[in-house]
């Protein structure tokens, strides 16, 4: 189980030019790659976007592709000699028409734009994609190990919140027997406070506490939200992206937990529900953050 919040950086080496790759990931639902690539390895993105997909699922993920001129480098720069020579005599023709005071030195032709510049070095895309390869592979597993130790210590959280649960559900199982009893002794209270004699084997008492206990049964609800927390549970030791199944079963967890409220006609009983939904609140917003 992962997070979906990490950093991974690799980097490879081609005939002096140091190629790296940064990824950073943050929560997402849906699965967003934001690419920053130099000019000329542009036409690898559908190849990184590929490799990506393959390892990472969900998430928003920036990727930044850069390449570093080595200390080595062959590559110098560029002077223009034609450039420069055309800035000098139009500077004299000016200094002549002018009668401007003043020596118009190599510094001064050097600043002038386009004399000195960077070396045009264009990279071939394909020839370099084995060593940007290298480089996303190494960003990649390294992403993956943080996002994996981030999901490790959700995965802590989530078992210990599942065991309050657990705990909560337990008693609101101890209470529900004693909901009919509870109500039953009520109804013969007032019927006795009214003033009107009516057996306790009376037909029609009788029918009354059944169709309460029919109404009021929640045995059905409190099984299949064990089943749902074991479901739960089980995903939490999955190697496999499980952020959207775990999403599922806290929908179908709440839906349990609200028909359980509304049926249990307990106070009691109500407290646990509201101590439940509060938990598992606290559970759906930590899923936000897995694969």
């Amino acid at each position: 189980m992962r997070s979906m919040t990490g950093y991974g950086r690799g980097e490879a080496d081609h005939g002096g030019t140091k190629f790296s790759v940064e990824l950073n990931s943050v929560n997402r639902k849906q699965s967003d790659i934001v690419m920053n690539l130099p000019r000329d390895l542009t036409e690898l993105e559908p190849r990184i976007r590929q490799a990506i997909n393959e390892k990472i699922s969900r998430g928003r993920l920036n990727v930044v592709v850069a390449l570093h001129e080595g200390a080595n480098s062959s590559h110098k720069l560029a002077l223009d000699t034609a450039l420069a020579r055309s800035y000098h005599e139009a500077m004299l023709t000016l200094q002549k028409e002018l009668s401007a005071p003043g020596e118009i030195t190599i510094g001064t032709i050097l600043q002038a734009p386009g004399v000195m510049r960077s070396p045009e070095h264009s990279v071939n895309a394909d020839e370099v994609w084995p060593v940007v390869q290298r480089a996303l592979v190494a960003a990649l597993s390294e992403l993956i190990k943080m996002r994996e130790r981030e999901g490790k210590h959700l995965a802590k959280d989530l078992i210990h919140r599942l065991k309050v649960l657990r705990k909560e559900l337990k008693e609101i199982r101890a209470l529900y027997p004693e909901v009919v009893k509870k109500y039953r002794g009520a109804l013969v209270e007032r019927i006795e406070k009214s003033g009107i004699n009516l057996p306790i084997e009376d037909e029609r008492l009788l029918k009354e506490i059944t169709f309460f206990a029919d109404r009021s049964d929640i045995s059905e609800e409190l099984t299949r939200l064990e089943s749902h927390l074991a479901q739960f549970a089980h995903h939490l030791r999955e190697n496999e992206p499980v952020g959207r199944t775990l999403e599922f079963i806290t929908q179908e967890i709440f839906r349990e937990l609200n028909t359980l409220g509304a049926k249990s006609n307990d106070a009691g009983i109500s407290q646990h529900v509201v101590a439940c939904k509060s938990e598992l609140e606290k559970i759906r917003e930590q899923i936000q953050n897995l694969e």
